[in-house]
């Protein structure tokens, strides 16, 4: 061990005595510059900061201007029927149009006839008295060769008769054979009139006629007519 020591003592001394002797080499230029190393990894996250100081209210309130306006937008759906409103005011009436053109209300419920029995010859009993001459009938409801009345439209009817006979008379009117009113008259002079009247429902197609019975003593001449009559006062 202090052999060791000794050795290195001895190495050191030599050393140094060679140093002061020669004389040192001048410095060398600097070298290049290296190349700039890779970026360093990321440091990690920093601790939270404190809150920043609340702004004030000047800053809070300020406003940027408007912008300008943007394009219109597609239409939309249309949305649900609203409440009806209020009615309004009553307005002024309107001017007179123009005439119609005439209906037919008038010609389809008209039903007429008046007809006269011009003969000195009784009529037969207990049947449909013929009155052959016709004064009013332009649809043709009372058929003179029957003597019978056929309802075409069905409604209130009023009949009536007035005759003139030359011996006594009783005239009944008939609805589909069912006597509905009868009138008697018994002569005191020449040649009478009698007369009578009745209203009457009738239903379509039913008949009306005038008849009389054993006392037939009606005549019709100049002067001297029977007529029997008939009209529509309602229709049903």
């Amino acid at each position: 061990m202090m052999m060791s020591l000794a050795a290195a003592l001895g190495f050191l001394m030599l050393a140094s005595s060679v140093g002061s002797v020669v004389s040192p080499c001048p410095a060398g230029l600097p070298g290049v510059p290296g190349f700039p190393g890779k970026d360093g990894r990321d440091g990690r996250r920093g601790p939270k900061g404190e809150s920043g100081p609340m702004a004030t209210t000047l800053h809070r309130s300020l406003k940027g201007d408007k912008g300008d306006t943007g394009p219109q937008g597609p239409l939309g759906k249309n949305g649900p029927k609203g409440p009806a409103g209020a009615a309004g005011e009553k307005g002024e009436q309107g001017e007179m149009g123009d005439t119609g053109s005439p209906g037919d209300h008038k010609r389809q419920y008209q039903s007429a006839f008046t007809v006269a029995r011009l003969t000195n010859e009784h009529p037969v009993k207990n049947s449909p008295i013929l009155f052959t001459r016709e004064i009013t009938n332009d649809h043709k409801d009372y058929d003179v060769t029957s003597g019978k009345f056929r309802c075409r439209i069905p409604g209130q009817y009023y009949f009536s008769f007035h005759v003139s006979h030359s011996a006594n008379l009783c005239a009944a009117l008939y609805v589909d054979g069912q006597a509905k009113a009868s009138f008697c008259d018994h002569m005191s002079s020449a040649v009478q009139v009698a007369s009578g009247g009745v209203l009457v429902a009738l239903e379509a197609e039913q008949e009306v006629w005038l008849a009389l019975n054993d006392y037939n003593g009606m005549i019709g001449t100049e002067g001297n007519d029977s007529v029997f009559s008939g009209f529509l006062v309602s229709p049903q």
